[in-house]
């Protein structure tokens, strides 16, 4: 009796309808895919049937100097699970990574400096304090 219950549930385990589990994207297929790599610079871009594109490019800078960096810059596109339209557009240098794109929050505007800060940076700096006695 007690393999028959094991059969029955391996059986149920095999015919049932799980194709809902499995995400649309899962099926995605490459329309387009480039790359060129070379030893100071590289490029690449992709699509994929389901919307998602990107393509970058980075070049080694100052080559043999101490300040030697990599700059890249590329951008990427999809669709998000609400039908938004993303894309994002990037640079990534020694200064770091800087993204723009409509749906990135930005910060709020600087706020001037109250007007008693002022006059206290003002006094400090016109009053220094005397040199220490060590």
């Amino acid at each position: 009796m007690k393999s028959f219950v094991a059969l029955l549930a391996v059986v149920a385990v095999v015919a049932a309808d799980v194709s809902h589990l499995r995400h649309p994207d899962a099926d995605a297929q490459i329309l387009r895919q480039d790359a060129d790599v070379l030893p100071d610079q590289y490029q690449y871009a992709y699509e994929t049937s389901n919307g998602i594109a990107a393509q970058e490019s980075g070049v080694l800078k100052n080559v043999g100097r101490e300040d030697e960096a990599i700059e890249v810059q590329g951008s990427n596109s999809y669709t998000a699970p609400d039908g938004t339209p993303i894309q994002t557009s990037y640079i990534a240098n020694e200064f770091g990574y800087q993204p723009s794109g409509n749906h990135l929050p930005t910060p709020p505007p600087p706020q001037p400096i109250p007007e008693y800060i002022v006059r206290a940076i003002e006094y400090i700096r016109t009053h220094p304090p005397p040199p220490s006695r060590n």
